[in-house]
Order: C-alpha cells, then structure tokens, then sequence
C-alpha cells in the first residue's frame, strides 16, 4: 500500500526531508547535467527534486500514482500535476527525453508493469534515474521516512528489475549517508563527504540511470523454388494441326501422379453404377 500523498508532503516539509531533498536532488542534477529544452517526467513522488530543473527545461510534467494521491505543484503557479494509472500512463509514446522516478518502484503492486510504461513513454535517445530505498541501508529500516515503507533494493536486484522492462542500467550512485534522526539532519552534508569515502555501502538511497532499449529488425529477402503446375491441354496457335491422343492412351489426371488416387473419387464411381448410390 503506498504512502499518502499528505505524509510525503508533510516528510519533505521537515528538517530531514529537506536534506533528503538537497542530497538527491544534488545527484540528479549531477547525472543529467542541464535539462535545457528538455521534456521532463518526475513520476511518483518526485517534485522536490526537479524544482531547479522546472526552469531550464522546455517542459515538466508531475505524474502521481492514483492509490498515492495528487497535489498541486507548483505553488503559486500553474498547475504541472496529473493523477495517473501505474500501468496506464496518460502520455503518448516517446515523449520525454528524463524521468526520474522517486517513491514509485517500492511500493508499487507491479514495478514490471510501471517500469515498461517509463519505457514506452521515454524517448529512445531518452534516459531514467530510479530512485529507491538501499537494501542495506539505514533508512530503509526506519518507519519514520516515506523510505522505510515498501520493498528496498540492493543494486544487482535493481538492476535486474530495470533489464525485465527493457531499460539498460547504464549507470548508479548513492545518497543518504545521514542516518534518519532529526537531529542530525543539520550535519547531512559532513555524513554524505565522509559515508562517500569510508562507508559507502550504508548508503540510504540508490539511485540508478538507465537508457531504453531498442531492437531493429530489418526484413531479409530470400529466394523459394515455386513449384508451376503444366497445363494438360494448351491452346494450339491458329492453323497449326491439333494432334490427338490414340484411344486407350488417355492422360492420368494431375491428383493420381506418383500412383495415388483419392479414395473420394473411387468411391463415387462406384456408387454411380447402379445410379442409386448403393454399392
């Protein structure tokens, strides 16, 4: 079952969800670079991360899960956000050139099914970062973050998950070295320096970039004998002498070549001998 949409609100509204908020959004900014003239799909819960990518790129949409709930986002400004079905995005094929994907794997019923939808509506020179909960991690075992809620990820079932939906993992980072207390959300940027160098598997959050596959199939001619049927009786050319076959000599019909003879045919001339059909 998956977090309602206030909880997330009211999560990345506290001090810890704000440093949640600066260190992954630091990572997808690193990963994509700039998102000028881009279109943009943040799919889940994945508006606090995209706030500065809202303005350099020519479009971003906000796709909410429907048993998750929708807000209006931005605020104060026009509305980005749509409900929508997991397995039914509301978008036309290859449309988006970045997704990022935030809250959205864990706790969905079917990650396949969601994940094939990111596919369909990506475009093919397009790329998607998945963001989920590290198997591993601190915060995956913590009920107080919207992380601790679903199934975490290690990095090869991750990766795993991306290739059934035809999505090529192409590369991956972590975040979240902070452990989820309150009052350390103050000293987030000393633990992501130093757990990046001297614990890096205790990261909180994995994060995993993935291009769409493609498969080109290009059709191959190739040559078949045919077999042609020759005609028993050819029109003869006007004033050449038709020649005819001796009495006794007849042609054999084409079905009895190779000395078979339909059963069907036997049959009816027997039973034309008496004309009542009778043997």
């Amino acid at each position: 079952m998956r977090r309602d949409v206030l909880d997330l609100r009211q999560f990345y509204a506290s001090d810890l969800g704000r440093a949640a908020r600066a260190m992954v959004g630091r990572k997808v900014l690193e990963t994509w670079g700039d998102a000028r003239g881009l279109d943009v799909l943040a799919l889940g819960y994945a508006t606090p991360f995209v706030a500065d990518t809202r303005h350099a790129a020519r479009r971003v949409v906000a796709a909410m899960p429907a048993q998750q709930g929708v807000e209006l986002w931005p605020a104060g400004g026009r509305n980005l956000t749509t409900l929508v079905g997991e397995e039914s995005l509301p978008f036309a094929n290859a449309l988006f050139d970045r997704i990022l994907v935030v809250h959205g794997v864990e706790e969905s019923p079917d990650p396949i099914s969601l994940l094939r939808e990111v596919w369909r509506v990506l475009a093919p020179a397009g790329r998607v970062v998945v963001a989920v909960a590290a198997r591993n991690g601190l915060w995956a075992n913590s009920e107080k973050t919207p992380f601790g809620h679903g199934r975490p990820y290690s990095r090869g079932q991750l990766a795993e998950l991306l290739r059934e939906a035809e999505l090529a993992p192409s590369g991956w980072t972590r975040a979240l070295y902070v452990p989820p207390v309150t009052w350390l959300a103050g000293w987030a940027e000393g633990f992501e320096q130093t757990g990046s160098r001297l614990w890096p598997g205790f990261a909180g959050l994995l994060l995993m970039e993935a291009v769409k596959q493609t498969f080109a199939v290009k059709p191959r001619g190739s040559g078949a004998r045919v077999r042609r049927a020759r005609p028993l009786l050819a029109p003869a050319p006007s004033g050449a002498p038709v020649s005819r076959a001796p009495a006794g000599h007849l042609p054999r019909a084409p079905l009895e070549r190779g000395g078979e003879s339909p059963s069907f045919v036997a049959g009816s001339a027997r039973r034309g001998s008496n004309g009542d059909g009778a043997p």
